[in-house]
């Protein structure tokens, strides 16, 4: 079994890939900025050198919509260089080269970035995970009113699913970028937000909103989802009846 050092290994992702790779027999080394013993900001790049030392994989699951995610690729893959690392996982968004979001750009410069890097690498594109949806419709359920972009669908997909996609990949050879991994079905936005009503017993009325902006043209004509790579197994409904079960 290898030894493979996860980014981002305490969060939403990492934390289940770190498990499945565990379980399968890995050595898992878990790298975030509160995380001992490799409590490593990848911004600033201090302590990053022991993290990778002996590390034959990286599964790069660390990003922040906030900014920073190329700096930090560069910390990385400058100290996986040095270290002789053998593969590096990098797991990306479909649409990152179709919607002109900057997190979207700033992940595709990584992607880049990693096809450059002179190592062993592979690369995963999925749509959005069902977290993601479901912050996104209890943000918009605080208002009387929820708010939807009109004319916008998402093909949401089950984290854990991804998780055990990235541990497989992890586990073997260097393979480029592999096919995209999509949701089981796309899904129109007030779709999608009165599946949570129902699922949370809430009930408001749903006002569609059109947007401007190029991101926004770009998603209404899909640009962010993956239709012929429809994967996923998990639905949007299973997700909120485990967050969310029923009473009685």
């Amino acid at each position: 079994m290898t030894t493979i050092l996860v980014t981002g290994g305490t969060g939403t992702l990492g934390r289940l890939v770190t498990e499945r790779l565990r379980a399968d027999g890995h050595e898992v080394r878990v790298l975030s900025r509160h995380s001992q013993p490799y409590a490593v900001d990848l911004r600033e790049g201090t302590g990053l050198a022991e993290a990778v030392a002996g590390v034959e994989t990286i599964v790069h699951c660390a990003t922040s919509p906030r900014g920073g995610d190329e700096q930090a690729a560069r910390h990385l893959i400058g100290a996986a260089r040095r270290a002789g690392v053998r593969h590096l996982v990098y797991i990306s968004i479909v649409g990152v080269d179709r919607v002109p979001l900057a997190y979207y750009r700033a992940k595709l410069a990584v992607e880049k970035l990693v096809e450059e890097s002179g190592l062993g690498w592979t690369l995963l594109r999925t749509t959005q995970f069902h977290d993601l949806i479901l912050e996104l419709l209890q943000a918009s359920a605080k208002l009387p009113v929820m708010l939807l972009p009109s004319g916008v669908a998402d093909q949401p997909i089950e984290v854990a699913e991804v998780a055990a996609r990235l541990a497989g990949l992890a586990a073997g050879e260097p393979a480029g970028r592999v096919p995209d991994m999509g949701g089981p079905a796309v899904r129109p936005f007030p779709e999608l937000a009165r599946a949570y009503l129902r699922a949370t017993g809430r009930r408001r009325p749903l006002l569609n909103v059109r947007l401007a902006g190029r991101s926004y043209r770009a998603m209404r004509a899909g640009g962010h989802l993956t239709p012929e790579r429809a994967v996923g197994e998990g639905t949007f409904e299973q997700f909120l009846s485990g967050r969310f079960p029923a009473e009685g």
